[in-house]
């Protein structure tokens, strides 16, 4: 398999995943989009590069994501290192608690950060917003399919 960029998605609200599939769209062939509760080691040891996109839950990773970690952790550590990743967080007023629970895995892995966090804000801080369906801005999915782009373009070409 030719080397590709791996997004790696969990959503609840919609949010995540709108981020997740705008960089994928963007990514062009050499890019697979795969939900994290789908996902198994082999995808991640295929893989030449990762985009974590997850919302943050109660200053944490969501719990999707968590597991997904959890359960390939240890059949790929020693066998990814050097890869590049980014990541992209929806968070209703922070995103730093998910944001450095995905580093310190990656750091466990020992990759490679090649672009800074994007943490996306919905500044919903009631339960009903908390819990409703997300819209995002345009601008907030251009991110996404900026990183997308960028990401894909450097792991097809070697550049990282």
């Amino acid at each position: 398999m030719a080397p590709h960029l791996l997004i790696i998605w969990h959503s609840r609200t919609g949010s995540s995943e709108a981020l997740a599939r705008a960089a994928y769209n963007s990514a062009g062939r050499s890019v697979q989009l795969i939900a994290a509760e789908a996902i198994d080691p082999e995808d991640l040891l295929d893989a030449a590069g990762y985009l974590f996109v997850c919302p943050e839950n109660l200053a944490s990773m969501s719990g999707m994501m968590k597991e997904m970690f959890d359960r390939c952790y240890y059949p790929v550590l020693g066998q990814i290192e050097g890869r590049p990743y980014a990541s992209i967080i929806t968070a209703g007023s922070d995103g730093e608690g998910a944001q450095r629970q995905i580093d310190r895995i990656a750091t466990g892995w020992r990759l490679r950060r090649v672009a800074e966090p994007i943490i996306v804000l919905t500044h919903a801080q009631t339960a009903e917003k908390i819990l409703a369906r997300k819209v995002l801005t345009g601008e907030q999915l251009r991110q996404a399919e900026e990183i997308g782009a960028a990401l894909s373009r450097g792991v097809a070409d070697g550049i990282f």
